[in-house]
């Protein structure tokens, strides 16, 4: 009985929370607090591309990123690139199987030394050893499943390379974050790409990005209200039926 009161006061101090959120707007991640500008402060920016290790700054036709043909391609830590999301998967899968088996046995002895005659007189009415032994089995069984996935989504997302590794290949990081009226959505993009992977127009696909972490959500006034209450979410993990 004392757990009741202790149990109450959790959910009305859960609730509280939630309650000072009442009537407002999702609040926006401070940028600077992101991973992308700590990594932005502390790049020392680009460097020279020319052969002889200074750029010739009285020509266009220099390989340095803001010349007229330089290469503008993500490349540094701190460098941006945009990462193009376009995701279309479909799948259906059916599996059917069906089996069964029967069998039977039977063992008679109508004779055999004047046995069953002998054994007639000893075993109680009704038994006998024709036949001595009879058995029949069966079994059958079957199962059908489906599974059907549709996904389809379409996005551009702005990412920054977060770290180069000794192999050459980048990390990049990227977020995120657009409300509208009293709901937030949040895109996350994570992941490795290599630098030769990168267009022309400093754009990546995401089928092209190792470990691929893409997250597309949000929060506010309409996601609150398609999540279960937190009693619905503990009764489903407490209760065993």
């Amino acid at each position: 009985m004392r757990a009741t009161p202790l149990l109450m006061i959790i959910c009305i101090l859960a609730g509280c929370g939630r309650l000072a959120e009442v009537g407002k707007a999702p609040d926006f991640t401070p940028p600077g607090q992101s991973l992308e500008v700590q990594v932005m402060e502390s790049a020392s920016g680009y460097l020279p591309f020319a052969d002889d290790g200074a750029p010739k700054a009285a020509s266009l036709w220099t390989r340095e990123p803001r010349s007229l043909l330089g290469d503008r391609r993500a490349r540094e830590p701190g460098d941006i690139l945009t990462v193009v999301i376009e995701i279309d998967d479909r799948a259906e899968i059916s599996n059917s199987t069906k089996r069964s088996r029967s069998g039977s046995e039977s063992l008679d002895i109508g004779a055999l030394f004047g046995l069953p005659e002998r054994a007639g007189r000893i075993l109680p009415e009704g038994a006998g050893l024709d036949p001595a032994v009879k058995t029949d089995s069966s079994s059958s069984s079957s199962g059908d499943g489906s599974v059907r996935r549709k996904e389809k989504l379409t996005l551009r997302i702005a990412a920054t390379v977060v770290r180069q590794l000794p192999n050459g290949v980048l990390e990049i990081a990227g977020s995120q974050e657009v409300r509208v009226n009293f709901e937030m959505r949040e895109l996350l993009v994570t992941g490795f790409v290599r630098p030769e992977d990168i267009s022309r127009k400093n754009e990546i696909t995401y089928d092209k990005i190792a470990s691929a972490r893409i997250s597309y959500g949000g929060r506010g006034q309409i996601t609150d209200v398609q999540q279960p209450r937190y009693g619905q979410q503990i009764a489903d993990i407490i209760l065993p039926f």
